[in-house]
């Protein structure tokens, strides 16, 4: 049976259940499947990262306290 629409999981729940997963019970074209998932998830997080970092960076250089010279 389907959880309700007004269930969810916490952020990032899902990951610390896939972490946890025993992996003797993987075959060896499952774990480079895996492999293949999760470093597809490390380069789209360093790309999100990525992305934060330029925003943040883009706004501290709006916003940066600029002394007048007068």
């Amino acid at each position: 049976m389907d959880e309700p629409a007004g269930v969810r999981l916490g952020r990032g729940k899902l990951l610390l259940e896939a972490v946890r997963e025993d992996l003797d019970l993987f075959s060896l074209e499952d774990l480079a499947e895996r492999i293949e998932v999760l470093s597809g998830e490390i380069a789209r997080c360093k790309a999100a990262a990525a992305k934060k970092s330029a925003s943040r960076a883009a706004a501290e250089a709006l916003f940066a306290f600029r002394p007048d010279s007068d």
